[in-house]
């Protein structure tokens, strides 16, 4: 039957809140994180994590680890999707390249210089973003403690929640916790930290466009 204006939009407030739960239930309990965190100075952008030496140079492709997820249908019967910007799958693709980046973004050594860092993050950063990344990490104040107290980080991600999407390009913004340890001369420091990464529809793959420090702050 026919809906009228407030039924229309008493649909699409019931759609965004059942998107959202779908977000967590097949995202969020999916990915464990490690035992590592933010960067070594924690700071509110991007310049707090760093690359691996540890990791290839060549250009990463994210795995396809998670379940792809299954539509899920309302009370009436119709597929939620049918009112989304991108399908089970691409959802899936979306937060496997979230989760990839994650880990790469805060595993790096001091061993690792700019060039290898940019060449291990292209294949999951967009240009722009990776222009961002490499020009944080080679930042004197950070390259220079890292190397002087010899610096080694091995991270991980977990997604917490989808924040937000949009249809043109399409985008999808997840809140991910992102855990850090690190070795060096000091003491082993262990922090973690929650990020908005966004990734926007690459083709047939996902790219990060961008990532910033939660306002939810660091814990």
């Amino acid at each position: 039957m026919d809906l009228n204006l407030g039924q229309k939009r008493l649909v699409f407030v019931i759609v965004v809140i059942v998107l959202v739960g779908l977000g967590v239930y097949l995202i969020g309990n999916r990915h464990s994180g490690g035992s590592a965190a933010a960067a070594p100075t924690p700071s509110p952008s991007a310049s707090t994590a760093q690359p691996s030496a540890s990791a290839a140079t060549a250009p990463y492709t994210p795995p396809s680890s998670l379940p792809a997820a299954t539509p899920v249908s309302t009370a009436g019967g119709a597929e939620i999707y049918q009112w989304l910007p991108f399908t089970p799958a691409e959802l899936t693709a979306a937060a496997n390249t979230t989760v990839a980046f994650a880990k790469e973004y805060a595993t790096w050594s001091y061993t690792e210089n700019e060039a290898a860092y940019a060449a291990r993050l292209r294949g999951l950063v967009t240009a722009t973003g990776l222009a961002k990344l490499t020009y944080d990490y080679s930042t004197p104040g950070v390259a220079g403690q890292r190397v002087t107290d010899k610096q080694v980080s091995t991270g991980s991600g977990v997604i917490d929640s989808i924040s937000s999407f949009a249809p043109a390009p399409v985008s999808i913004t997840f809140l991910v916790t992102v855990n850090q340890q690190v070795t060096s001369t000091q003491p082993a420091a262990k922090t973690s930290g929650q990020y908005a990464v966004t990734v926007v529809s690459a083709g047939s793959a996902w790219q990060v466009n961008d990532i910033e420090l939660s306002q939810l702050g660091n814990s």
